[in-house]
């Protein structure tokens, strides 16, 4: 079946994934939106247990089927939680240690080296070329003549497929370094009120982001662009970088300094995308400058009644200015065929018939 991208949701449902899995562990790397790595201690028998109770914790709490996979290195993990997906007498769950020796090198042997972590196509072609097809066959093969012929990295996967942890847990950052919202246009824009709808969007979707996450910038950048293919006459790449006064989060400073970049866009010129960038990200509460020395203070109650509106109602419902109006928008991203967004739209959330 065919269905538009559900970022939102997709989103959404993966912060809920994430943060339940945290419960089970004082230490989490999220590498990707569907996938992590936990610090688990305890006997075999407990971390199958535990691993478990996280598959049972994310179906009864989010509705969605996922896989552990556990062992004593970041790639032998993943192979495991392959193999717990691909082998039903695992239940969804693989503790690599538990599986008996002959087992485990029997899966290695029916494992492409190229379904490994790190071993892409081309890489995988040149150990083909030595003779390496499998799992098995790199997991047996001398670490430093590896490192001396290839690099690195494959001698520390090689390692790790042995049981000797060398990629390191990555520390969690506290936030992040800055926030993108940007995104192609469906259709090409021309006119000058278009940018303006584009930008005051994508700023409040920045300071909403912003206060989510208890943060606040130092600079927004706002830009535009036409097409890279077409002739370079009609070429326009447009830019602002403005420097607040104060870090913020408020979205009327940051819808303003996003919208300081309309005297650059150049009538007539066919844009095919803009965006917000907001960046020298702190923590929120953090005040370098006197309020009443600044020219300009937040105007916190415009904010808070935005985000109390868009948290009970849904986030496009009120906006600042052109942000707001629904009306006559054909800029964004055809998704005619989008699921619901149940979990962050009132509107769409799911009709239960008795």
């Amino acid at each position: 079946m065919a269905r538009s991208s559900n970022y939102e949701l997709y989103g959404d449902l993966s912060s809920r994934v994430m943060e339940l899995l945290g419960r089970f562990s004082a230490w989490q790397e999220v590498y990707s939106i569907d996938e992590a790595f936990l610090g688990l201690t305890g006997t075999l028998g407990e971390l199958g247990d535990t691993g478990r109770s996280m598959k049972a914790a994310v179906a009864r709490n989010v509705g969605l089927p996922v896989c552990v996979g556990i062992a004593p290195t970041k790639t032998l993990a993943k192979m495991a939680n392959k193999w717990a997906k691909k082998v039903p007498s695992f239940g969804g769950v693989c503790v690599w240690e538990q599986v008996p020796a002959d087992d485990r090198q029997a899966l290695m042997r029916r494992l492409p080296v190229t379904e490994i972590w790190g071993v892409a196509g081309r890489l995988g072609a040149r150990l083909a070329g030595l003779g390496i097809y499998t799992v098995a066959d790199l997991a047996a093969s001398d670490p430093a003549i590896m490192r001396r012929r290839f690099s690195v990295v494959l001698e520390r996967t090689i390692r790790e497929l042995n049981g000797v942890p060398c990629i390191a847990f990555e520390t969690p950052k506290e936030g992040k370094d800055q926030l993108i919202f940007s995104r192609s246009f469906s259709k090409k824009i021309t006119e000058v009120n278009e940018i303006r709808q584009v930008l005051s969007i994508y700023a409040q979707q920045a300071a909403a982001r912003l206060a989510r996450h208890r943060q606040q910038a130092k600079q927004l950048l706002a830009f535009a662009g036409t097409s890279h293919f077409v002739a370079a006459a009609d070429r326009h790449h447009p830019s602002v970088s403005v420097p607040l006064p104060v870090p913020t989060a408020d979205p009327v400073d940051l819808t303003k300094a996003a919208l300081r970049i309309l005297p650059e866009i150049r009538p007539g010129a066919r844009y095919a995308r803009a965006g917000v960038i907001v960046t020298d990200l702190s923590p929120a509460g953090v005040q370098p400058t006197l309020p009443g020395f600044t020219s300009e203070m937040e105007d916190k109650q415009i904010a808070t009644i935005i985000d109390e509106v868009t948290t009970k109602l849904g986030r496009d419902n009120l906006g600042l200015g052109f942000g707001g109006l629904k009306s006559g928008v054909d800029w964004q991203m055809a998704r005619n065929m989008l699921s619901p967004r149940c979990t962050t739209h009132w509107g769409e959330l799911a009709t239960v018939r008795a």
